[in-house]
């Protein structure tokens, strides 16, 4: 098996005798390890950048990613300024409250008139219903704004009879305003069951019904007006008949809203 022979002086020819090297102060270069190679380049041929007929070989090195940091540090601006103005908006919050003491306003409904009620005959109804609903505002600081848009509905159970709406209006601090509004329906079809059962419900006295108000309002806090939020009512209402002259034997409203 041929032996790997390392660079080094060629050995001396026959007859010539070697003669040694005086001793330098230099340290003796440590000779290399078996089964290595030692090449030796010209200091001129060596490149920074890969010459032009290799330049294709490392071209992909230099379309590398740019590094997120900068990306990285406009997402923590961002959710920086995202939590001081939920913190600014939380204390605007709480000084309203303790300063302005804001109550919920009360709702209840009045008066119903009922129209278009045939319980005899099998045809469509088309009932209408003039609605009276008290509205209470019981804040000496907070006036409230009633925008269009609103909408009434009265149901059976779950059928919705007649629609309608609020008017626009504003009402004042420390304020009862009666809001009066007509219902309308059309072509409303009862099988012979739900004719019965309100007959009879009719002939007791006590007729229920549903009403769902839905309006959007602003609220008036000094010079400041709010964003649009939505005013939601469900009143459970009774009356003794299905006349004109009907009477709210019983009712119970819930309040709430939707902020955005």
């Amino acid at each position: 098996m041929t032996e790997r022979v390392h660079p080094g002086d060629s050995p001396p020819t026959s007859g010539e005798h070697s003669v040694p090297k005086p001793a330098t102060s230099s340290p003796e270069k440590p000779a290399p390890q078996p089964g290595t190679y030692v090449i030796q380049i010209p200091k001129d041929q060596i490149y920074r950048v890969p010459p032009p007929e290799n330049a294709h070989r490392y071209a992909h090195l230099s379309k590398r990613k740019p590094r997120r940091s900068t990306s990285c540090s406009c997402c923590c601006c961002l959710l920086t300024t995202i939590l001081a103005l939920l913190l600014a908006a939380a204390i605007a919050a709480a000084v309203i409250y303790f300063v302005f003491k804001p109550e919920s306003p009360n709702y209840s409904v009045e008066s119903v008139a009922i129209k278009g009620f045939n319980l005899t005959s099998p045809s469509p109804l088309s009932p209408e219903f003039d609605v009276t609903v008290r509205a209470h505002n019981p804040n000496d600081k907070i006036g409230i704004y009633y925008e269009k848009g609103s909408s009434v509905k009265v149901y059976y159970g779950d059928i919705n009879l007649c629609n309608g709406a609020l008017p626009a209006f504003f009402q004042p601090t420390n304020n009862v305003t009666l809001i009066k509004t007509a219902l309308k329906g059309s072509e409303i079809e009862l099988n012979n069951a739900v004719l019965r059962t309100l007959s009879d419900q009719q002939n007791k006295g006590a007729v229920p019904f549903s009403l769902k108000l839905r309006a959007p309002v602003k609220i008036k806090v000094g010079s400041i007006k709010t964003w649009k939020i939505t005013v939601k009512v469900t009143c459970k209402i009774t009356v003794d008949k299905l006349t004109a002259a009907s009477k709210v034997v019983s009712n119970d409203c819930d309040y709430g809203v939707d902020l955005w």
